[in-house]
C-alpha cells in the first residue's frame, strides 16, 4: 500500500537526494474540471454531465461589432500567426505590446525592459517610506547583437501562455524565453552571432570557466551576474561598461548571483543546464491548479515561488523540493526557490451561497423589513438616471441584493416589484434598446467594449481600452443571476447574453476559434486580477479594489448556480478563493509584518492601489488620509462572501481602529462609514447597529436593508467564519 509522504523542506545544496512521490491520476470517474462558461472557450473539458437547463447554442452569442477609434494596434508587437486570435488586455507582459513597448515589465525576480532590438535586465532594488513603496529598475545588464545595436526594428512577441511570453528580434536571431518565477533569463541565439552586453555600472571584472561555458561579472555597484552557455563562448571587457563576445550561437542563461552568495552559485551551478521555455497553468480539479513548464536542456527545474505560493504548494499531490534557504528578494516578500516540473496549488475552498451562512436572527426581522419594503418602494421612484456601466451595474446589483434578502427573512411580498425592476433596467443592455451606452463586440482584441468606450477612452472608468471589466461585468451577472434564480424562464431567454458576458473575463479555453481571451484580467502566477488594461503604465499593471474582484467571480459562481452549471460554479469559487487569499497576503497589512518595510506598515492597515511594481497607500478618487475609502473600496459590495474576506477577526479589529479617527474629518461621506461600521459590527454587533441606524445615507451600491441584513447576520465574538472551515464541503467529499 502506498503511503503519503508529507512534503519536507530540503536545501539541495547540502543534500542532493529526491523523495519519491507517486503524481496524481484521477480515477476515471472523477469529474472533469472546470468547464468555462461557454462551450466555445473549451478545448479539453466537457460541459457537465447533468445540467439543469440546455446547454448554450453551438453558436455563442456575440454583442454587435463596432470598430472602436481608441484602441491601440496590437499588428505591431504581435506575430501575425497571434492576430487570428483574441490578444490579452491586462497581462503581465502588456507594456511590451503597447505604444513603443519599452515599458520594463515585472518576471520574478527581475525587471525586463525592451527598447528597439535590445533587452535590458534589472534586479531591482526597493524604495520604502510610510506612504508607498515601490521597485527601482537601473538598467543592469543589457543584452544584444552587435551588428544590429542601433537597429530601430521592435520585438515581436511569438508566443505566451499562462507564465511565460517568448519575445523575438529578428534582425539580432536572439530570441528571449521569459518565464514567471526562474531565477535565470534565457536567450536563444539562432545563429553565429556577436553580442554586446552593457551595463550602466563599471565592470570590475569578467572572468570564465576553464571550459568557457560560465562567466562571472562583478559590477562596482557590489552585484555579480553568472552567465551560462550551452557551448563555449569569448566574452572579454571592451570598455569600462561593456562586454563582447565573438560569434555565438547557442543558449544563454543570464542570473543573478543574490548577495555573491559561494552557496547560492552552487545552486544556480546545479541547475543552470534546465530552461523553461513555456509555463501554463491547468485547472484540473476543484480548488487545485497546476502549473506545469515546459523545459529543455538536462537535469532539474528550479524555479521561485511567492509566498502566496509557498502558502498553497500541495506535498501530497505533486515532487517537489523547496530550497528554503535560497531566496531572492521582491516586493511580494521573498522569492525561494522550489524544485520541480510541476506544483499543485490548492486554495483554502470557499462556499459560494446565495444568503448568509448563518442566517438572520429571526428577532430582527421587522426591522430589516421594514427598511426592505421602503428600499423597494423607492426602486421605482429614483429610476436610473446614469449611463456609466460600472454605476449602472452597482445600482441593479444593489437592488437584486434586496429580493435575496427578501427570500432570507420570507418576505417574499417585495418580490415581484424587484423581478419587474431587474427587467425594466437589465434587458435593455442585453438586447441593445437602451439609449445611454451599451455593449458591444471589438474584433481587434477580442472583448466587450460599451457603445462610449469605443470612441471615448476615458469613458467608463476606461472600459473601453479594457480597463475593470471584472467589476463592470460582475456586478452585470450578479444582478442577471439574481433574475434568473427568481424567474427562470427570463433566464433561460437571456441565458445566451449572460453567458457571453461573463466569458469576456472568464474563459478558460484556448480554442483558436474562441472570441475572448483566456482569464482575460486574473494573473495565474501572482493569483489575483489586474484591472488596467491597455494602458502602459512605468510600474506595470494595477488593481484597485480586490472586493469587487472577489465579487465578480463570486457572481459568476453564483450564475453557475442559477443555471445549473456545476463547472461554472466551480471556477468562479476556485478564482474567487484565489482572489481572497491573494488580497489578504498583499493588501491586508497586518501589524509586525516585514514584507513591506516597518514604516509603511506602521502607518497602513491596506494598501490602496496595489502594482506590479509599486504599493500605494493612495486610490485613484481619493489621498491617503481618506482611510475611510480605502476600506470602503476593499470590502464593497457587502455580500455573504465578504465575511471570507474579512475571515481575520483581529485583523479586522485593528483595521477599523486604524479608520475610525478619519470619521472625524469634515465632509466623510455616509455611504464610506457604512463600511466601517460594517467590518465593526464583525466583533461589536451593537455598538455598530447603533452607528447604522444612525446614518443619513449610503453608497449607491448598498443599502439600508443590506447594511441591516448584515450586522444582523453576524455570529458571536470569538466565533466567525474562517475559509475552508464549517460550511464547504469540498475537502470533506474530495
Amino acid at each position: 500500500m502506498l503511503k503519503k509522504i508529507k512534503r519536507k523542506v530540503k536545501i539541495l545544496i547540502t543534500k542532493s537526494f529526491k523523495k519519491s512521490r507517486k503524481p496524481y491520476k484521477p480515477p476515471p470517474s472523477s469529474p472533469s474540471f472546470p468547464s468555462p462558461p461557454s462551450p466555445e472557450e473549451s478545448d479539453t473539458m466537457p460541459p457537465p454531465a447533468q445540467s439543469a437547463l440546455k446547454p448554450p447554442t453551438a453558436t455563442p452569442f456575440l454583442f454587435p461589432q463596432t470598430q472602436s477609434t481608441v484602441l491601440p494596434d496590437p499588428s505591431h508587437f504581435f506575430s501575425p500567426n497571434l492576430l487570428t486570435t483574441p490578444l490579452p488586455t491586462n497581462s503581465f507582459f502588456q507594456n511590451f505590446a503597447l505604444k513603443n513597448g519599452d515599458q520594463p515589465e515585472y518576471f520574478h525576480p527581475y525587471q525586463i525592459k525592451s527598447s528597439s532590438s535590445s533587452l535590458t535586465i534589472s534586479y531591482p532594488s526597493r524604495f520604502f517610506n510610510s506612504a508607498f513603496l515601490y521597485q527601482i529598475f537601473i538598467a543592469d545588464l543589457t543584452i544584444s547583437a552587435s551588428q544590429n545595436s542601433n537597429s530601430q526594428e521592435t520585438h515581436k512577441i511569438s508566443s505566451f501562455n499562462d507564465l511565460s511570453v517568448t519575445l523575438d528580434f529578428p534582425s539580432s536571431n536572439l530570441r528571449f524565453f521569459l518565464v514567471r518565477g526562474s531565477p535565470f533569463v534565457t536567450c536563444s541565439v539562432s545563429s553565429r552571432t556577436e553580442l554586446s552586453i552593457s551595463t550602466i555600472h563599471a565592470v570590475l571584472s569578467c572572468s570564465s570557466s576553464s571550459s568557457r561555458t560560465k562567466y562571472t561579472i562583478k559590477l562596482n555597484n557590489n552585484q555579480t551576474w553568472l552567465i551560462y552557455t550551452s557551448s563555449p563562448i569569448d566574452l572579454t571587457s571592451s570598455s569600462l561598461s561593456l562586454i563582447t563576445s565573438g560569434g555565438f550561437s547557442g543558449i544563454i542563461r543570464i542570473a543573478i548571483l543574490p548577495d555573491s552568495d559561494p552557496q547560492y552559485e552552487a545552486t544556480l551551478d546545479q541547475f543552470s543546464s534546465c530552461y523553461p521555455v513555456s509555463g501554463e497553468a491547468v485547472f484540473t480539479k476543484p480548488f487545485s491548479l497546476e502549473y506545469k513548464w515546459e523545459k529543455k536542456g538536462w537535469g532539474d527545474l528550479l524555479m521561485l515561488a511567492h509566498p502566496l505560493h509557498l502558502q498553497l504548494l500541495s506535498g501530497d499531490d505533486c515532487d517537489v523540493t523547496i530550497l528554503e534557504d535560497f531566496k531572492f528578494k521582491s516586493i511580494d516578500g521573498d522569492l525561494v526557490g522550489v524544485v520541480g516540473d510541476s506544483w499543485v496549488l490548492k486554495p483554502d475552498p470557499v462556499s459560494v451561497t446565495w444568503h448568509s451562512t448563518r442566517g438572520v436572527n429571526e428577532d430582527s426581522y421587522a426591522e430589516i423589513i421594514s427598511a426592505l419594503r421602503k428600499d423597494v418602494e423607492a426602486l421605482n421612484s429614483t429610476p436610473i438616471t446614469t449611463t456609466s456601466s460600472y454605476f449602472y451595474g452597482k445600482l441593479i446589483a444593489r437592488a437584486a441584493r434586496l429580493a435575496l434578502i427578501a427570500e432570507e427573512v420570507a418576505y417574499l411580498d417585495v418580490i415581484p416589484a424587484i423581478r419587474k425592476y431587474l427587467k425594466d433596467t437589465i434587458e435593455p443592455w442585453l438586447d441593445g434598446s437602451f439609449s445611454g451606452n451599451g455593449f458591444l463586440y471589438d474584433r481587434k482584441w477580442g472583448g466587450i467594449v460599451t457603445k462610449q468606450g469605443a470612441t471615448d477612452s476615458g469613458a467608463d472608468f476606461g472600459f473601453g481600452i479594457y480597463n475593470d471589466h471584472h467589476y463592470h461585468l460582475g456586478y452585470f451577472l450578479y444582478a442577471i443571476s439574481v433574475l434568473a434564480k427568481i424567474d427562470p424562464a427570463w433566464g433561460r431567454k437571456y441565458r445566451p447574453q449572460a453567458y457571453s458576458l461573463a466569458a469576456d473575463f472568464l474563459s478558460i479555453g484556448r480554442r483558436s476559434n474562441s472570441h475572448y481571451p483566456r482569464l482575460r484580467c486574473f494573473d495565474l502566477y501572482k493569483l489575483h486580477s489586474w484591472a488596467g488594461g491597455l494602458t502602459e503604465f512605468a510600474d506595470g499593471r494595477n488593481q484597485e479594489s480586490t472586493s469587487e474582484a472577489v465579487n465578480a467571480y463570486y457572481s459568476a459562481a453564483l450564475m453557475g448556480l442559477a443555471y445549473g452549471d456545476t463547472h461554472l460554479v466551480a471556477t468562479g469559487s476556485m478564482l474567487a478563493a484565489l482572489e481572497i487569499q491573494a488580497a489578504q497576503t498583499w493588501w491586508h497589512v497586518r501589524e509586525g509584518d516585514s514584507m513591506y518595510g516597518e514604516d509603511f506598515t506602521r502607518e497602513n492597515r491596506v494598501v490602496g492601489v496595489l502594482w506590479a511594481t509599486k504599493r500605494d497607500s493612495g486610490l485613484w478618487f481619493a489621498p491617503p488620509e481618506w482611510r475611510e475609502c480605502r476600506l470602503g473600496i476593499q470590502l464593497l459590495p457587502l455580500l455573504p462572501i465578504s465575511e471570507v474576506l474579512f475571515s481575520d477577526v483581529g485583523f479586522v479589529r485593528d483595521l477599523v481602529k486604524w479608520t475610525l479617527p478619519a470619521l472625524s474629518r469634515e465632509g466623510v461621506g455616509e455611504g464610506w462609514k457604512g463600511f466601517v461600521y460594517s467590518l465593526e459590527g464583525i466583533y461589536d454587533k451593537e455598538g455598530a447597529l447603533q452607528k447604522i441606524r444612525n446614518l443619513n445615507g449610503y453608497d449607491d451600491g448598498n443599502s439600508l436593508t443590506n447594511l441591516l441584513w448584515w450586522i444582523h447576520s453576524r455570529g458571536e465574538e470569538g466565533n466567525e467564519f474562517e475559509a475552508g472551515g464549517n460550511v464547504c464541503w469540498f475537502r470533506h467529499y474530495h
